[in-house]
């Protein structure tokens, strides 16, 4: 966990797990058993001409997977919902919400957007400059932006929505596994 230039720490909640490769940095704020994987950034660093930031927030229960960076422009606030999976690789970059219950696909790109309740993002597509309403699907590769009709877009399919959740009960399962080694390596180095 780093400090940001403006003296700003994260607040990680003692049940998240935290990858010791992953850096998280400044005003974050990461809720109840939030997976962090390898290589993950969290920079909250950057301030608006005021002088001002807002955080970046990791709702409970979701997960951050390996090589996901999430920043923002000139601290505007990034809110990630509760349950919800950024898989490995995807940029989520402020001023930006994703609600709970979202799936966020491989290689994949957010930027000053919305992301409704119970979205799934597959991979390497863009969400750019627009709001995406609840139960939305974004094929791989689409790129959704603000002249995107969205009535051309699929809602969520059953099938989808149980993959989402599978994921993330799978990473949950993963936070109690790490935190269980965490502990056992702190208990047998107490005992040398």
């Amino acid at each position: 966990m780093r400090q940001n230039p403006r003296g700003d720490v994260p607040v990680i909640h003692d049940s998240a797990f935290v990858d010791p490769t992953a850096i998280v940095c400044g005003r974050v704020v990461v809720e109840e058993n939030v997976f962090i994987g390898p290589y993950a950034v969290i920079r909250a660093d950057e301030v608006d001409a005021d002088g001002h930031m807002d955080p970046i927030l990791i709702g409970a229960h979701s997960n951050i997977q390996d090589g996901v960076v999430i920043h923002s422009k000139s601290g505007a606030a990034v809110t990630i919902g509760a349950y919800t999976s950024i898989a490995h690789r995807a940029i989520v970059h402020g001023p930006c919400r994703v609600g709970g219950r979202v799936f966020i696909g491989f290689n994949s790109v957010l930027f000053n957007c919305t992301v409704g309740e119970g979205c799934v993002v597959r991979h390497n597509a863009v969400v750019d400059g627009c709001d995406l309403p609840a139960g939305f699907y974004v094929p791989s590769t689409e790129r959704i932006g603000p002249k995107t009709d969205l009535n051309a877009i699929p809602k969520v399919s059953a099938q989808a929505s149980e993959f989402s959740e599978d994921v993330a009960r799978t990473n949950n399962e993963l936070v109690l596994g790490y935190k269980r080694l965490e502990s056992h390596a702190v208990q047998t180095a107490s005992r040398c």
